[in-house]
Order: structure tokens, then C-alpha cells, then sequence
């Protein structure tokens, strides 16, 4: 968490100005802005002017300020660059996250909560309170943008948290844009965060009279969804277990995508595609039954910007002695400048007894997405199982909480 201190000594002077101004702070001619935030002497400065502010004011500025403070970190930065795209406002020529931070709080107030949403989302992905479900792409569009589904799922919502019906409840749709690490592509994700009234809290605090007293605090639990309608593929983060997050999972799939099957829960991981640089020699056991395993195709991103997708498939020559044979030294596999983005495995499992010969068909994607066709529990099973021993996935996280309460 960001240091108020630190959040002041970064921020530039004219941005911190217009902050004061826009929350009605009344500043003396004589204040001296002209350290431009990097030394200790304009942080004092601005301790002295909210101790001047009446205890209410000053107690909200500085929890704002605090609040921009606890923002300002990597993973804001990034959380922010993808909210601001989704809504079109420009980034560029800000002086930092703090620069950006307080431009937000003045103008585009409703984006501070966006971001901070955003970055618990991302901080929690692959957590023990986040989910991935992949839907089959099956062509058939999603109604994301139907206000009545909206609504529906959010009433949804209220029946999986177990809440009363006089809950307050408010549902923020917006838009962001990731950007793959590798290639740049963007990619639009519709994101939802749900605000709920938890069940109240008794906590002492200072009433009216300036003594203690007990006091019954409403809190805010957030529940948080993130769909890529280009990939069909829904996350959630929501505290309450495995059961939990099927049932938002559910509740999705019946209002926005009711024409599609079920959604089947998909971990996300890293996928780790340079052992894919060489013919792999993949690690089989007796017991797995696998009669051979191909990779059948290998998409390519070069550092100037181009795409490559090679796809070779027969007994006769793997796709790597297809690239030797057609490009030898120039081979995107040898040559500078190309990464591995994607690939396709093709498991050919032998035939036994009762079951003939059948293929599972693995692709897997930069930065992190893994699509299996065959949709029974025991094959994904089995598949992840393979992909972690031949390490083509990055070790699990154990980031623990989800978006949590407030």
C-alpha cells in the first residue's frame, strides 16, 4: 500500500492544485506549490492545510487521499490503462500514476472504484475465490448488453449470496481493454462489478454525543465478473467457494447466453510455450493409454509486428521436420525475433477394450488460455494433469482472498 507521504511527493504540483480546487478547499495566496511535489517540504505543507479544514473535510480528504495513495502501484497502472481504454480517455503525457490518479478523481470520479476492482480482479486470478469458465464456440451471441438480463442476474445474485430481498444491490457494467504481452492484440472484456449490502456488522464508534456507542455498520460485499465474448470465456471472483462461483456461472449462462450448453470451469494458467521451440519429447506413462502425441500446429508473433500460423498434420513428418525441411535456419523455430504465441496438441488415446481409438485436441494460447473441446470432467482431468507434467502450464498460485468486502 502506497504512503500518503510518497503519494504527495509524486504528484505534480499544478494536478495537486486542481484537486484542492475542485473539492472546495480554500487555499492562501502565499502557499508555495513550487517544489513540484519531490521533496518533504510541500507534503508538510499540505498536512498544514487539511488540519486547517473543518474535522469533516478534513477527515474525507485525507481518506481519499489515502485511498489514491493505497492506488498508486503496478498493477493500478495497468488496471488503469485497461479501464481508460474500454471508456476512450487518453493516457499519454500523464506524469506518472499519481498524475493520473488525480485527474480521475476530478474528472472521471466513477473510474476510481472501476480500477480498484479491476486490480483485485487481477491481483486474485488464479486464486483459491476465482473461477474461469470456458463456453463452447458455438457462434451463438451473448445478450451483454440486454438491460433486462442485467437485471435479472443481479436479482440472481442476491439469491446465491442467501440475502434478504431488501438488500440494497447495484450492478457496474463497463468496458476495459487487455493488451496481450506478446503480440500487443488487444482484446475487449464487458466487466461487471456487484455491490450487495452484507449482513451488518455491530462495531463502537464515536456517536453525536462524542462517546462511545455501538453502532450497527452495513457492509459492502463485491462480486466481480470479467467476459470475453471474443474467447466465450466468463471469470469470476467471488468469495463462498467452488459452489458459489458455479452458480454465478449458471445464473450467466441463463440470462446472457441461453442458448449455449453449460459452461465448464477452466483453470487458467500461464501457459509456457518455448518447451514448444524444439520437438518436445513428451513424458508417457503405461497407464496414460496415449498411442502418440503430435503438436499440429504452432502460431508465431515476430518483434516487427507479423504473424505466422503453421499447421502440419500426418504420420509421415511432424510439423517441426516441416519447418527444418522448409526453411531450415530461417524457421521461425531458429530464427531471432519470433515467439511462440499458440499451439495445438493432438492426444491420440490407444484403443482398449470396448473403446476404439480417439484423439483429445489441446490449444493452448498466450498468456494464458486453454480451450479442450471434449467437455467430460475425467478427460480435462486428464489433459491438465499431462500439460503440468510436460510443464506447459506455469505452477499454480495460491493467492487466497477474493474481491472481498468494503
Amino acid at each position: 500500500m502506497g504512503s500518503f507521504s510518497g503519494f504527495i511527493r509524486k504528484s505534480p504540483s499544478q494536478r495537486l492544485m486542481r484537486f484542492f480546487e475542485a473539492r472546495s478547499v480554500i487555499v492562501p495566496e502565499s502557499f508555495d506549490w513550487t517544489s513540484s511535489g519531490r521533496g518533504g517540504a510541500l507534503v508538510l505543507s499540505i498536512e498544514e492545510l487539511l488540519d486547517s479544514l473543518p474535522d469533516r473535510k478534513q477527515d474525507n480528504l485525507k481518506a481519499e487521499l489515502d485511498h489514491l495513495a493505497s492506488l498508486a502501484n503496478k498493477s493500478c497502472l495497468v488496471s488503469a490503462e485497461q479501464v481508460c481504454a474500454g471508456h476512450g480517455i487518453e493516457l499519454e503525457g500523464f506524469e506518472g500514476l499519481q498524475d493520473i490518479l488525480l485527474m480521475l478523481a476530478v474528472d472521471h470520479p466513477e473510474i476510481i472504484d472501476r480500477i480498484a476492482a479491476q486490480s483485485s480482479l487481477m491481483r486474485k486470478t488464479g486464486g483459491k475465490q476465482w473461477s474461469a469458465f470456458q463456453f463452447e464456440d458455438d457462434g451463438k451471441p451473448w445478450t451483454l448488453d440486454d438491460e433486462r438480463a442485467r437485471e435479472v442476474f443481479l436479482a440472481d445474485a442476491i439469491k446465491i449470496l442467501d440475502l434478504p430481498d431488501h438488500r440494497k444491490r447495484e450492478a457496474d457494467w463497463y468496458k476495459s481493454i487487455r493488451i496481450n504481452s506478446i503480440t500487443g492484440e488487444e482484446t475487449e472484456i464487458i466487466q461487471a462489478t456487484i455491490y450487495v449490502e452484507e449482513r451488518p456488522e455491530s462495531e463502537l464508534a464515536f456517536g453525536a454525543s462524542e462517546t462511545l456507542e455501538r453502532q450497527t455498520v452495513q457492509k459492502v460485499l463485491e462480486v466481480g465478473i470479467a467476459c470475453d465474448a471474443k474467447e466465450r470465456i466468463v471469470e469470476i471472483c467471488a468469495k463462498g467457494g467452488k459452489r458459489i462461483r458455479d452458480d454465478y456461472a449458471n445464473a450467466f449462462a441463463k440470462n446472457f447466453a441461453p442458448q449455449s450448453a453449460t459452461p465448464i470451469e477452466t483453470p487458467r494458467r500461464d501457459v509456457m510455450l518455448n518447451i514448444l521451440r524444439s520437438a518436445p519429447d513428451f513424458d508417457v506413462e503405461p497407464a496414460d493409454g496415449i498411442d502418440r502425441i503430435e503438436v499440429s500446429s504452432l502460431n508465431f508473433f515476430s518483434t516487427g509486428g507479423g504473424f505466422m500460423h503453421m499447421e502440419r498434420r500426418g504420420e509421415d513428418e511432424t510439423i517441426y521436420q516441416f519447418l527444418e525441411r522448409r526453411f531450415g535456419n530461417t524457421s521461425p523455430l531458429k530464427a531471432a525475433g519470433w515467439q511462440i504465441t499458440g499451439a495445438t496438441l493432438r492426444i491420440i488415446l490407444a484403443a482398449t477394450e470396448g473403446k476404439r481409438r480417439r484423439t483429445l485436441t489441446v490449444t493452448l494460447r498466450t498468456p494464458n488460455t486453454t480451450t479442450l473441446p471434449n467437455k467430460t470432467e475425467q478427460d480435462r482431468q486428464f489433459a491438465f494433469s499431462l500439460l503440468e507434467r510436460w510443464g506447459l502450464l506455469a505452477p499454480r498460485t495460491q493467492e487466497g482472498d477474493g474481491l472481498g468486502e468494503s
